[in-house]
C-alpha cells in the first residue's frame, strides 16, 4: 500500500483494510521497510478503534541507508528499538506477530531469537516468526523460543519451499504464511510486458519481470488463464485455490491496496477447482520452471539462510 507497487492511494487503502474486516479477513501483514514505515503509519490509521477486530503482523530487519542501500541488522539491540518504532507508528500498545524480515548472517540466530522472546515477555508482542530462514536456521530458532510462522514467497511459479521448508513447517508445527501468491500480480495474467508497469515500479528490478524472461513467463501464464477460463474464475483466484490446495495450515497473504482485487482474491475461497485442472497446473508449473530468479542477485544471496 505504499510505493512499491505502482501509485499509492492511501484513502483506497483505508477503504480496502475496512473491505477485508467486513468480508472476514483480519491478518494484516506489513513491515517497517514498506515505504520506509509509511505502511505501518497507513495500516495504524485503518485500525485505530478497531484494533482488537485485527490480527497483527509486521516485520523488522531490513534496513535503508541515506543512499538506498538495503541491508539487514539482526542485532538484538535493534529488535527492540525495531518494535518500539512500529509499536508507535502502528499506534497500537501489542504486536499480535512480529517476524525477523531477513536473517542477518552475522548475528547468531539464537541471539536475535532471543531478543524477540525477550519483547514477547515484556507484552510488546504475542507471537514472533520468521521470513525467508532456512530449514536449519528455523530448527535453531525453534529451539530457543516456539517460532508461530514462517513467512516466504510460495506460489505457483516459486514452489521451492515444497522441497524442505514444508515438511519441517509441519513437524515443527510451525505455521506456513505465503508471500506473493500471486507472483507479484503476474500470474493474475494482466502484465504482458514492461510497458504495462508504472515507472518506479519495483518490478522493473525484478528479472521474472526483465525482457526474455517475461515473454516466457506468459507462456505458462497463458495455461493458466485458459484453466481459469475452464474453471469460471480468474487467473488470480485459480493460482490462489490452487495454493490453498496444498496445504490447510497454509495462509496466503495476496497484496493489494484496492477494493476491487481484494473482493475478487477473497472470492477465491468458492473456487474448488477439478483434480485434473490442479494436476494440470502441477505439471506445467514445476519447481524451477519459471525464467529468471524471483529477486535480483543481491537479494537472492540473503534468502534462506
Amino acid at each position: 500500500m505504499s510505493p512499491v507497487y505502482g501509485t499509492p492511494d492511501d484513502a483506497e487503502s483505508i477503504a480496502t483494510i475496512h473491505r477485508a474486516l467486513e468480508l472476514g479477513i483480519d491478518l494484516i501483514d506489513t513491515a517497517d521497510a514498506y515505504g520506509d514505515g509509511q505502511n505501518e503509519i497507513i495500516v495504524g490509521s485503518a485500525i485505530r478503534g478497531l484494533r482488537e477486530k485485527f490480527i497483527l503482523a509486521t516485520k523488522f530487519g531490513i534496513t535503508r541507508s541515506n543512499d538506498g542501500t538495503l541491508a539487514v541488522n539482526g542485532r538484538p539491540e535493534y529488535a527492540a528499538k525495531a518494535c518500539d518504532a512500529s509499536l508507535q507508528r502502528l499506534g497500537v500498545e501489542t504486536i499480535d506477530l512480529y517476524y525477523l524480515h531477513r536473517v542477518d548472517p552475522d548475528v547468531p540466530i539464537e541471539e536475535t531469537v532471543g531478543a524477540m522472546a525477550q519483547l514477547v515477555h515484556a507484552g510488546k508482542v504475542r507471537y514472533i516468526g520468521l521470513s525467508e530462514a532456512g530449514t536449519q536456521t528455523l530448527r535453531r530458532a525453534h529451539a530457543i523460543h516456539p517460532i508461530t510462522a514462517l513467512q516466504t514467497e510460495y506460489s505457483l511459479w516459486t514452489r521451492d519451499p515444497e522441497t524442505e521448508l514444508l515438511p519441517v513447517c509441519s513437524e515443527l508445527d510451525v505455521g506456513f504464511v505465503a508471500y506473493s501468491p500471486l507472483g507479484r500480480g503476474f500470474l493474475a495474467g494482466t502484465i504482458s510486458s514492461t510497458d504495462d508497469l508504472a515507472e518506479g515500479d519495483r518490478r522493473h528490478a525484478m528479472p521474472r519481470f526483465a525482457n526474455g524472461n517475461i515473454e516466457a513467463n506468459n507462456a505458462l501464464v497463458s495455461v493458466l488463464r485458459r484453466a481459469a477460463e475452464n474453471e469460471g474464475c480468474t487467473p488470480a483466484q485459480l493460482a490462489l485455490a490452487w495454493l490453498m490446495s496444498r496445504s490447510g495450515s497454509i495462509v496466503p497473504i495476496p497484496g493489494t491496496k484496492r477494493r476491487l482485487w481484494f473482493e475478487e482474491n477473497v472470492a477465491a475461497l468458492d473456487v474448488l477447482p477439478t483434480v485434473a485442472t490442479l494436476q494440470r497446473l502441477d505439471d506445467v508449473f514445476r519447481l524451477n520452471i519459471a525464467a529468471g530468479t524471483r529477486h535480483p542477485a543481491a537479494q537472492m544471496e540473503k534468502l534462506g539462510l
